[in-house]
């Protein structure tokens, strides 16, 4: 199923302050360290910025699942580098691999919700911990994880808002 970049999202490296929400640009040059002006700092502290995490991705039907559950979440709130929309969140899975723009990526693993979603304004209000069991809360007997998916840079190059998700084979 392709699918289309509907918002990027970064943030660069501000003392004080956590990755989260990132800011929206409308395109990006992406390397093999994730997103040109983009900081993660668990990425690079805990986990020695493996290539696995050098983007993130989410879906945009996520976030609005998530607005329609009362939380009134935004692309870039949830830390995700590549709002993605047209593609289910089901259906990314580790090894399958999509171009976006010029860049070409690996789906690596998923991403877990962290304490500093709390951060968030309408997470401190409600309840750190109540957003973090919607995000990964069972539901028909399987944990649901809606926090996004981590990604490898296969291919450098350019992204841009609105640019296609297409699809790979796995040896692309």
């Amino acid at each position: 199923m392709n699918g289309r970049v509907a918002q990027i999202n970064r943030k660069p490296e501000t003392p004080g302050q956590h990755g989260l929400p990132k800011i929206p640009v409308a395109s990006v040059h992406v390397s093999h360290q994730g997103l040109e002006g983009d900081f993660n700092r668990f990425r690079r502290d805990a986990k020695g910025d493996t290539p696995d995490r050098a983007i993130m991705l989410l879906p945009l039907e996520t976030i609005q699942r998530l607005n329609d559950e009362g939380w009134p979440v935004k692309p870039g709130d949830m830390g995700e580098n590549i709002t993605t929309e047209g593609i289910p969140y089901d259906d990314f899975v580790i090894g399958a691999q999509y171009k976006l723009g010029e860049v070409v990526i690996r789906i690596a693993e998923p991403c877990t919700a962290c304490k500093y979603l709390e951060d968030l304004p309408y997470v401190a209000e409600a309840k750190g911990v109540e957003f973090i069991t919607t995000l990964t809360r069972l539901e028909r007997g399987l944990l649901v994880n809606r926090r996004g998916w981590y990604a490898a840079v296969v291919s450098e190059g350019v992204i841009a808002q609105g640019d296609a998700i297409d699809p790979l084979s796995a040896s692309a």
